[in-house]
């Protein structure tokens, strides 16, 4: 066992404020033998159990239909945080700050090739009879090996607990999660704060953080903010996704997504309530200016949230990884909308020189499942012909390619659209938002207009009336 995690375990059994419960459930208790390894455990450690049985959880904790979620960690976080606090508050209550620090995993089955992962917990207090707080986290174990992954768990169940007690700082805690563990074991995809050390925390950056430091390929929240595991939105769903900047959303963004929305529920014949919509940002169109700017980033969410819709930020640049991370999770009909533009880059070779197979290996992973490419037009601004789809000229060693895509409707193209729109350029709406001129209200939803001018986004300067001239 590393010394790394064995110092942290061994300091926390000797802060005589801490004194807390382990539940654990389905790989063994991990996060408990490292402090008891240690020495000093009795400062520390309560009580520690483990409800393998699912007879016995379900009496402890009642019945469930997914022993692995987010929701039976909730179960036991509750349950035993007021057990403890019922049995010791009032003998111990003015001088210790309990804790409880749960997990339930699923690691590798020596019977399937399961997905290995888990939910881990800890809900603490700040001072003694102080209110209470709670870190939650998704993790995805890596290792082949069912020992492997049980070590890992246990090393970042420590990092959590530690980081949770000394690291005030979320960002601070954040990296250091993956401490004492080589890259490649852990992957951890969604993290929330809540209680009162965390109420100026906002979990939407906090997921941006676990994709900066490079946890995890993505991350998802809802359009009301809310934090969430990708299988707990993808299971069995239908996924139809547009990339964009966002910034600004413009009536061509809806418009493209409205067109292929129709086109798609019509090609997989999902019900609406089996369809899930995403609005994707890369992490490499957010650093485009160099670094992170947050306030940025959090105007582009605020405004896809007023719009109901639910954002996924990621690291992959190309296409054949979105596709390869979302067919992960679904056996259903994926889409993935795209420009005439976006298309033309997906057939340039130079994109494809980091695989052995090149282009035909990023293809064949890209189309390996039941995905299809929705192909928004676009205004040729010098002739004012509209390129479609179809229309598309590629290098002559790829036209048959090209071709075997749109006969065989891997390529769509969406036909129901307004004409109006595809002059709508993003950075047109840009500069004459951040100039003055009030016309660029007349390119984006009402929703959008209102926020910007609200709260002042991206450089929002109010100024002339539309039409009136922008002063050289």
């Amino acid at each position: 066992m590393d010394i790394g995690t064995n110092k942290k375990a061994f300091q926390i059994n000797l802060d005589a404020k801490r004194y807390g419960t382990f539940a654990e459930i389905g790989a063994g208790q991990e996060v408990a033998r490292r402090f008891f390894q240690v020495g000093g455990a009795s400062g520390t450690v309560a009580k520690t159990m483990s409800a393998y049985d699912m007879t016995f959880s379900d009496a402890i904790y009642g019945p469930t239909d997914r022993y692995v979620s987010r929701a039976r960690l909730h179960t036991m976080l509750d349950r035993e945080y007021n057990l403890l606090i019922e049995r010791l508050d009032k003998k111990l209550g003015n001088q210790r700050t309990f804790f409880v620090f749960a997990d339930t995993v699923a690691a590798r089955s020596f019977k399937l090739r399961n997905e290995a992962h888990g939910w881990l917990g800890i809900r603490f207090q700040a001072q003694p009879r102080g209110p209470s707080n709670e870190i939650i986290i998704h993790v995805r174990m890596l290792d082949e090996a069912n020992v492997d992954q049980q070590e890992a768990l246990g090393v970042i169940g420590v990092n959590l607990l530690y980081g949770a007690f000394y690291h005030a700082q979320p960002e601070k805690l954040i990296s250091s999660l993956q401490e004492n563990l080589v890259p490649g074991r852990i992957e951890v995809d969604m993290i929330k704060f809540s209680g009162p050390a965390y109420e100026a925390v906002d979990n939407r950056l906090m997921s941006l953080q676990l994709v900066s430091q490079g946890l995890t390929s993505a991350v998802m929240f809802r359009a009301d903010g809310e934090t969430v595991q990708p299988a707990e939105v993808f299971y069995k769903k239908a996924i139809l996704v547009e990339r964009g900047s966002f910034r600004p959303v413009t009536c061509a963004t809806n418009d493209m997504l409205d067109g292929a929305r129709r086109v798609f529920v019509e090609k997989c014949g999902c019900a609406e309530d089996q369809l899930v919509v995403l609005m994707e940002m890369t992490l490499e169109n957010l650093l485009s200016e160099g670094q992170l700017n947050h306030a940025d980033f959090l105007a582009r969410v605020d405004i896809l949230g007023a719009l109901g819709r639910t954002v996924l930020v990621s690291r992959f640049g190309e296409y054949y990884r979105l596709a390869a991370y979302l067919s992960r999770y679904t056996n259903q009909m994926i889409g993935l909308v795209l420009g005439v533009p976006s298309l033309m880059e997906i057939f340039d070779e130079r994109y494809y020189s980091n695989l052995e197979g090149g282009i035909l290996e990023a293809f064949g992973r890209m189309f390996k499942g039941s995905l299809k490419l929705f192909v928004y037009p676009a205004i040729d601004e010098k002739t004012g012909k509209i390129r479609t789809a179809t229309d598309l000229k590629v290098a002559p060693n790829l036209s048959a390619l090209f071709r075997y895509l749109v006969d065989n409707q891997f390529i769509e193209e969406i036909t129901d659209y307004n004409p109006e729109y595809l002059r709508i350029f993003p950075p047109d709406v840009l500069r004459k938002l951040q100039s003055g001129d009030e016309s660029w209200e007349d390119s984006v939803p009402p929703e959008v207009a209102h926020l910007i001018r609200q709260r002042g986004f991206f450089g929002y300067k109010a100024g002339r009336p539309a039409g009136e001239p922008v002063p050289t």
